[in-house]
């Protein structure tokens, strides 16, 4: 990722704890305030441990997928403590937010703030992104009803 991709948010996983991989599968797609894209596998191995739903955003950099492997060269990779193999996340095991407030992907975000908005403050848009997200389509329609 680039210097500047502070956090990711999961598209989509497209494995499951068990499945079997291959070195370039894609096992999911991601979001960053700057593009979608396809997550490949590194390695050949085995999921054992899938730690995000779809819609969670996380840090760049932190592993949301465990793969056991045979290949040496990605062992600067190993997970270090604190997680555990073959546990999926609970599903809302996100960050707290209040009721009320909206979720908002990287993308959204700055398209908002691009617009000259405050994320916080909008109200009247439609959340139809990953888990219930404003996603840059939310804005980008929310946007063109404002200038009507």
């Amino acid at each position: 990722m680039g210097a500047t991709v502070n956090e990711l948010t999961v598209i989509a996983l497209k494995t499951q704890v068990g499945d079997r991989v291959t070195k370039g599968q894609r096992l999911a797609d991601l979001e960053s305030d700057k593009s979608v894209f396809e997550f490949e596998s590194p390695c050949d191995g085995t999921i054992r441990g899938v730690l995000v739903n779809a819609g969670d955003v996380k840090p760049a950099g932190e592993p949301f997928l465990q793969i056991e492997t045979t290949d040496d060269s990605l062992r600067h990779l190993q997970a270090k403590g604190g997680v555990r193999p073959g546990t999926a996340a609970a599903p809302g095991n996100t960050a707290a937010k209040p009721a009320v407030a909206l979720v908002w992907t990287p993308r959204a975000t700055k398209m908002a703030q691009e617009a000259g908005l405050d994320p916080a403050t909008i109200t009247g848009i439609e959340a139809t992104g990953p888990g219930g997200r404003v996603s840059g389509d939310d804005v980008a329609r929310y946007l063109a009803a404002r200038k009507s």
